[in-house]
């Protein structure tokens, strides 16, 4: 009962406010806020992983959206396993991602791979780009959901060492089966990046397959020349972009305010603009709500619009229709109600 006067009241303000889509965390950690076939319950939804709340949020949510006229796009991070641990043990029995990490086989064992303190699933792996694949098959099946959508969590950064870790095992066995066709092998970096977009590819095959009025977006980091960095995320945007055939939008998070040093709101979003100019891919723009009223930047001026400026987030949504966005998402919900942010959000809806 309290999900459900949760999920009622939330999209109850999402619809009052002028909004016509929800985009829901349904997979934060390798795990499920729906009963799966793949991944265990999590415990965002019943307070331990791996436990059965005795109910189907997802399937509730869903029909909450359908019932207020707003679209569900379900939420999902394919490689994170967890954030806070490399022991595989704390992950729930049942978990595919413990199973694979301690199994007799090396080569399943290497599908999870410890980085930084944190566990991810291996994106070189083809059982893991099969899970991530079959995970969305289930929720596009099994709900009406109107999206799927992924965040910026690719690859995590690499460091100075890029391309003798994380997944060098895997790219040293793929150059030498390269050598032995004669075959050209591709730098790790490209190599990297062609994991990911293979991956995203079959994503979109499968969603449209399912239901063609589903559809499939990327929410990646907001700047540009980051996202092709040597060391860290391999996500190749710009190919994305220039083709139908991987993602049918992309929602950079470009959370700067007018007056960052380097990352300026307007010179990110032009260079957005510019790079998805075929038109084959929808752009909208991640507006960062949580920023406003708070005391936040790279340097003071950036801080003092943030904290001061009421209308920061009215002037990037102005700014950006300008150069014909297709839309925005704020991230996130419960800081379009806090009353750090109210004053900024208060002109964000005069011209929502």
């Amino acid at each position: 009962k309290q999900f459900e006067n949760f999920i009622n009241k939330t999209f109850d303000n999402c619809k009052k406010n002028g909004f016509n889509a929800v985009i829901v965390h349904v997979r934060p950690f390798a795990d499920a806020l729906y009963p799966s076939s793949y991944f265990p319950w999590s415990r965002y939804v019943s307070g331990k992983a791996g436990k059965h709340p005795g109910f189907d949020p997802l399937s509730y949510a869903v029909s909450a959206a359908h019932k207020r006229g707003l679209a569900f796009h379900a939420w999902i991070n394919p490689y994170r396993i967890a954030s806070n641990t490399t022991n595989v043990y704390k992950l729930p029995k049942k978990s595919i991602a413990r199973k694979w990490a301690v199994s007799k086989k090396a080569s399943k064992r290497r599908n999870v791979l410890k980085w930084d303190g944190k566990l991810y699933f291996n994106p070189a792996s083809k059982d893991v780009q099969n899970l991530v694949c079959n995970g969305v098959r289930e929720i596009v099946r099994d709900y009406a959901v109107d999206g799927i959508h992924f965040d910026d969590y690719f690859y995590p950064n690499l460091g100075a060492k890029y391309k003798k870790v994380f997944d060098y095992k895997e790219y040293k066995a793929y150059a030498k089966r390269c050598k032995k066709k004669h075959k050209k092998k591709v730098s790790i970096v490209t190599w990297r990046r062609n994991n990911v977009s293979n991956m995203l590819k079959r994503v979109r095959t499968i969603v449209h397959r399912l239901d063609n009025n589903c559809v499939f977006g990327i929410s990646p980091a907001g700047n540009i020349r980051n996202l092709y960095a040597k060391n860290n995320y391999y996500a190749d945007v710009k190919k994305w972009m220039r083709s139908s055939k991987y993602i049918d939008y992309i929602c950079p998070q470009i959370y700067w305010g007018f007056k960052h040093p380097t990352a300026k709101f307007n010179k990110v979003t032009d260079r957005w603009v510019k790079a998805c100019k075929s038109k084959k891919v929808k752009l909208y723009i991640g507006i960062a709500v949580y920023r406003a009223g708070h005391n936040t930047g790279q340097n003071r001026a950036e801080r003092k619009e943030w904290k001061s400026d009421t209308k920061v987030l009215r002037k990037q949504v102005e700014y950006a229709r300008k150069k014909n966005v297709d839309g925005f998402a704020f991230f996130d919900y419960q800081d379009l109600h806090s009353k750090a942010s109210s004053k900024a959000v208060s002109q964000l809806k005069k011209v929502l």
